[in-house]
């Protein structure tokens, strides 16, 4: 069952909710997502406060409204595309989704990077908003969407959440990347996962 981001009450709205969400109406049975706006920043820097011990280890973390400048810029470039996850049920921030490093000409590909908030994580809502974001990714441009080909997500191999987030979605594993990225003062090895618009959505997905 979907539900329109309307129905929410003016109390249980986040910051910035409410007004016109850029492109298509991204709304599923308990999560919506939304590209962030300044009005945002508090609601957003709260939910990764509690959840700096969960997404630590994995990815690098700052509670400073740098931070969320950082993402506004970042969202405002023609390279990345950031969507913010709402718990439709109480208007918490559930998530980060970011799509990276957006390549057009003849690949037409992009990385997804994504963090999941505490007390919503492990409870779907992430695969849920991924799936929303995939759909997104993978709409023509001309119909609102990013009109990619090919989605790569990038995980350390002893991430088993992320893993299986990722093969759920139907992503294949296509190799292994040693010393990738420089996360939490070492050069970390990754698993490189990725999907293509003609293997989406996949029977694992739906």
């Amino acid at each position: 069952m979907r539900r329109d981001m309307t129905r929410m009450s003016r109390r249980s709205r986040p910051a910035g909710e409410g007004k016109a969400v850029r492109g298509l109406k991204m709304t599923g049975a308990r999560v919506a997502i939304k590209r962030p706006e300044a009005s945002d920043a508090e609601w957003y820097l709260d939910a990764v406060r509690r959840s700096v011990d969960f997404i630590s280890p994995w990815n690098p973390v700052s509670t400073e409204r740098v931070a969320f400048a950082q993402i506004l810029d970042r969202d405002a470039s023609p390279s990345n595309a950031i969507f913010l996850v709402v718990d439709i049920a109480d208007g918490g921030c559930a998530g980060k989704i970011a799509i990276n490093n957006i390549v057009r000409g003849l690949f037409h590909s992009a990385s997804i990077g994504y963090d999941a908030f505490v007390p919503y994580a492990g409870t779907g809502r992430m695969y849920e908003a991924m799936r929303l974001v995939i759909d997104r990714c993978f709409t023509p441009e001309h119909i609102g969407g990013l009109g990619l080909h090919r989605l790569e997500i990038n995980v350390q191999p002893a991430n088993e959440r992320s893993i299986s987030l990722a093969r759920r979605l139907g992503f294949r594993y296509e190799g292994f990347s040693p010393r990738y990225l420089y996360i939490n003062g070492a050069w970390r090895d990754h698993d490189r996962y990725a999907l293509t618009s003609e293997e989406w959505p996949t029977p694992s997905s739906s």
